[in-house]
């Protein structure tokens, strides 16, 4: 079982100068590897159809509306699903979580795992990378203590990659900005209609967006 983490927007509190309104994770799931480098190779062929370099990156906030539809249909054919969590940073209280970017990035993702905790076993996680090796090895620490348990293990390794490495952290980064922008009221939820079938649960803290399948 691979994971794979991304976000949109980012872990500032300066709201209303400079920093977003919210803050987006989402969790992309494979339960099969043949089926993960299916995708992954989709995605590498889609650059060649437009003309792009090999590594070249998609990245959804950068892509114009032609390109995140032509990627969107080119990725749904795979079986994956997601689950992702959108904090509304203007209803956040915790002073740790507001004055410390690493705490709450960690905290972001324990929630979203905490979801789709029952979903997942033994899974090999995979990140964006961000922060220095102190952080990477913190926030691997902290996941695999918080989900695991001695009756199972949710997560068996945490890794970082750059994204642009990783073609399968950029579909992570399609998914948190097409949540984060269906949140915001963008595009009437067309991108998002687009992948509802991969959508299993997406959940506003601490206000809930009830949009869960079983």
């Amino acid at each position: 079982m691979l994971v794979f983490i991304d976000e949109s927007g980012d872990s500032g509190f300066k709201l209303g100068r400079g920093s977003s309104e919210y803050f987006t994770v989402a969790l992309v799931v494979f339960n099969d590897l043949d089926e993960a480098n299916a995708c992954d190779s989709r995605i590498q062929l889609l650059k060649r159809e437009l003309g792009k370099p090999e590594k070249w990156e998609f990245h959804f906030k950068e892509n114009s509306n032609k390109i995140r539809e032509q990627f969107i249909k080119a990725v749904t054919k795979y079986e994956f699903f997601y689950y992702s969590i959108v904090i509304n940073k203007k209803n956040i209280y915790s002073e740790n979580l507001s004055s410390n970017k690493d705490s709450f990035y960690k905290y972001t993702c324990s929630l979203v795992f905490e979801n789709a905790k029952d979903k997942l076993d033994n899974a090999i996680v995979l990140i964006d990378e961000s922060g220095n090796n102190d952080f990477r090895k913190s926030l691997s620490n902290y996941l695999k203590k918080r989900m695991n348990d001695y009756e199972r293990k949710v997560i068996k390794k945490v890794k970082m990659q750059k994204s642009h490495t990783n073609n399968l952290l950029q579909l992570a980064d399609y998914i948190a900005g097409i949540i984060n922008r269906s949140v915001l009221g963008k595009d009437e939820n067309e991108f998002r209609k687009m992948i509802s079938e991969r959508e299993i649960l997406v959940q506003i803290w601490p206000q809930h967006l009830g949009n869960k399948k079983s």
